[in-house]
């Protein structure tokens, strides 16, 4: 094409971007890699192609690591960690920093290597990707640097193993590594089989910073590497970004190891469009939720959620938007759709558009599919239900499915009719009727009048199967991150046995379970004494069972308005079940000193008193933040509650335990499902008459009695449970983790590990962040 031909033509010419330098590197290596372990790379071992998806080309061969090359890098990991968690924080600075200088230096390799690799289009590996990645290790640098003025009670986890996936391969390394190595942690880092290479040469780079040996291990192959990595006895912790089967399949292998967990999984992302949006303004943000990096983005804007009234309007700019897309070489600057990653992805995509498409109506972009590569053009599909397959399945690909809605309320239904929930956007021209909508949305990441705006300051991450955990800002600092201290193992406590000779008051006491506010008789029936150390009876409580956990959940999810209250009243009815617990504490003192045979009854009830008015005086104070993020607009981190929270109570503190449980929950938002202290379950059922004298909605919180054990799968099995709080006496860690991967829900657990409850460990932050979501939305300004 001339230059004559494209004025006249108004086309874009041909601007492509050279890839002799990115070749050039390969070549260097012989297009051969090995792995990247304790600061060397190793001689290329078995190999496998990594091929360029919009030719087809190989255009290297990489290492499939065993799981002896994964012992290799573990231990690799685990020799230099405790040095480089001696660093001070800012010798660590130091480092991040000169990462980051060098992913600028190189910057124009790297998103030429990317865009090779990956089949993405090269202004989004140039323009996007590299400088994100960047800012990542610049904002870490800056993490490192205060960590031990402002995380003084926190330390680095250890050896953290982390599996990322082909979409953004070295913007996902950057999220996972810059935090890790900024809080003191080591890592053993596996890239997508698809897309190892720029990883590799961030192997490069973190020699050319001189960063110390074992600190970052990189170690490249198929599925099999991330399951050595997933099940190594030696890994701290795991972060996994990918689908959400095999993010539920993680779930399920590390419950019970102790191992932190953070897992960013799949998403079916709602576009909401009111009628007064500026709607070409939200076409081409379209564009961007959906057809950038061709789909393949877990928070892709794939489901167009459009008001009635402007449907029809809106659809036709849409496909007139559509005609002008241009596919072809994604080394092209002028190209808009690059390749999809690989043909076992187009294969997946063309089969869920053939099976699902004849539900609606089926618009493809008439834009020229070049071959040979993976290439699948631009596709819309309008009128389905929200029921259909292809609005609740992810697609992962540059496929658009739309339906409408009448009014506000509708599309919130709409869009909250998913099992994910990672992220949401939001157009209307009313910016109060956006940030009404905004924490409605179940999504960890809500976009209004924009899209796929990411920042190294702003956490992202999602809930319900779109997993959990933050990654970004100081809340992705806490999953790599730990109390500091070591813990000591738990001593199971046994009720008092029946004695030969009882002792038996005159007159029967049975307390039932507490559930929607009212007492309630076990569903199964049966009950169990309870014995003072000198044989007295003290009474019976019921041995629930699964039934009665489905109605107390029930119950939870009828208060579900008590996640709307204000902070201030929240707090009035923590200090009300204060005022009247205090009132009653010599009752409450004898009880539970006839229960454990101790003399310290009157020293929990004052600790359980102080707690509440704790979080009677967190409800309202405990803030989200307004995110410095480099654009004109902000980035609000809001802080949600979870939903429903059932929670295993300690033991060896009965009144306070339950407490120390319950306070910070419902001072967030939450409704509980609480299964009391085993050994000693009465001042529990004493506690639920407080509650009624002191305001708390029914349902709000929800108190049953039995076995821990036998509790554990209904509770942390239930879907309509948000998250589990296990700090049992009993060790039901692992039950509950691997039941809570049916919704994979978010676990809290004790590892059979010891707790003072009367002590700071007892309270704080750490239950405040257990208790709330970190939503953030973003609020872009200016005309």
């Amino acid at each position: 094409m001339t230059v004559k031909e494209i004025f006249d033509t108004m086309e874009y010419g041909p601007a492509p971007e050279s890839a002799r330098e990115a070749l050039a590197w390969i070549a260097e290596r012989d297009r051969q890699f090995g792995l990247y372990v304790g600061g060397k790379m190793t001689a290329p071992g078995d190999l496998f192609d990594s091929r360029n998806p919009a030719t087809g080309e190989v255009l290297a061969q990489v290492t499939q690591a065993t799981s002896d090359d994964v012992d290799a890098a573990v231990s690799a990991a685990r020799r230099a960690q405790r040095k480089w968690a001696a660093l001070s924080g800012h010798e660590r600075a130091k480092y991040l920093y000169a990462l980051a200088r060098l992913v600028q230096k190189h910057s124009r390799l790297f998103a030429v290597l990317e865009t090779l690799d990956n089949g993405k289009p090269i202004r989004e590996s140039r323009d996007i990707d590299i400088p994100l990645v960047a800012r990542h290790f610049y904002y870490h640098a800056g993490m490192a640097q205060l960590q031990d003025a402002e995380l003084p009670d926190r330390e680095a986890l250890g050896v953290c193993g982390q599996i990322i996936p082909w979409n953004f391969p070295l913007l996902m390394l950057s999220w996972k590594i810059a935090p890790a190595i900024a809080m003191g942690n080591t890592v053993v880092l596996k890239p997508a089989e698809y897309t190892s290479l720029t990883a590799l040469l961030f192997a490069q780079i973190c020699d050319e910073a001189g960063l110390p040996k074992g600190v970052v291990n990189i170690v490249t192959g198929d599925g099999r590497v991330g399951e050595a990595i997933v099940t190594h006895e030696d890994i701290d912790k795991i972060a996994f970004t990918g689908s959400t089967e095999v993010g539920r399949v993680i779930r399920r292998e590390t419950a019970g190891s102790g191992k932190s967990l953070t897992l960013e999984l799949g998403g079916k992302s709602p576009y909401i469009v009111f009628d007064d949006a500026d709607l070409d303004s939200a076409v081409e943000g379209l564009v961007d939720a959906i057809w950038f990096n061709q789909g393949q983005v877990c928070c892709a804007g794939s489901r167009l959620i459009v008001q009635e009234g402007i449907a029809d309007r809106f659809y036709a700019k849409l496909r007139a938007r559509m005609d002008k897309l241009r596919m072809g070489d994604p080394l092209d600057k002028s190209i808009d759709v690059g390749a999809v990653v690989d043909p076992v992805q187009h294969k997946r995509i063309t089969e869920l558009v053939d099976a699902g498409a004849g539900d609606g109506e089926l618009y493809q972009a008439p834009c020229p599919i070049p071959t040979p590569g993976c290439f699948y053009p631009p596709t819309l599909i309008t009128g389905l239900s929200s029921a259909s397959m292809l609005m609740q399945e992810e697609i992962f690909g540059p496929v658009l499915v739309a339906t409408t809605f009448r009014t506000p309320t509708e599309a919130v239904e709409i869009a909250n009719n998913t099992r994910y929930g990672l992220a949401a956007t939001v157009w209307s021209e009313n910016v109060n009727l956006t940030l009404d909508i905004a924490p409605k949305l179940a999504a960890g990441v809500v976009w209004v009048n924009g899209t796929n705006m990411f920042d190294a300051a702003a956490g992202f991450g999602g809930v319900r199967e779109s997993g959990f955990g933050r990654e970004g800002g100081w809340e992705g600092l806490h999953a790599y991150t730990k109390p500091r201290g070591k813990s000591q193992p738990l001593k199971p406590i046994a009720a008092f046995p029946a004695p030969k000779e009882a002792t038996v008051g005159a007159l029967d006491r049975t307390a039932k379970f507490y559930i929607g506010g009212k007492q309630a008789r076990p569903d199964g029936g049966y009950s169990k004494a309870v014995w003072s150390k000198q044989g007295a009876l003290l009474g019976h409580v019921g041995i629930a069972n699964r039934k009665d956990i489905r109605n107390a959940v029930e119950a939870a999810h009828t208060a579900a308005g008590w996640s709307k209250t204000t902070g201030h009243l929240r707090a009035q009815i923590l200090y009300y079940i204060g005022e009247n617990l205090s009132a009653r504490a010599d009752e409450f003192a004898a009880r539970i000193d006839a229960m454990m045979g101790g003399r310290n009854g009157s020293k929990e009830v004052e600790a359980a008193v102080s707690r509440l008015f704790t979080y009677a005086a967190w409800a309202d104070k405990y803030d989200g933040a307004a995110k410095p993020i480099p654009m004109r607009g902000v980035a609000l981190a809001m802080n949600e509650p979870v939903g429903v929270i059932g929670g295993f109570c300690p033991d060896d503190a009965p009144l306070l335990g339950l407490v120390s449980l319950m306070a910070p929950a419902i001072a967030m938002g939450n409704r509980v499902v609480l299964a009391a202290s085993e050994p000693f379950p009465l001042a529990a059922t004493d506690f639920y008459q407080v509650l009624d004298t002191s305001d708390v909605p029914a349902g709000v919180v929800n108190i049953v009695t039995g076995s821990h054990a036998e509790l554990a799968s209904p509770l942390a099995g239930h879907l309509g449970v948000d998250a589990v709080w296990a700090q049992s006496g009993s060790d039901v860690s692992a039950l509950v983790e691997i039941e809570s991967a049916g919704n994979l829900k978010r676990t809290w657990v004790n590892n059979a590990q010891a707790r003072d409850w009367f002590g700071a460990a007892g309270e704080g932050r750490e239950f405040l962040a257990q208790a709330t979501e970190v939503k953030t939305i973003w609020v872009p300004y200016g005309e």
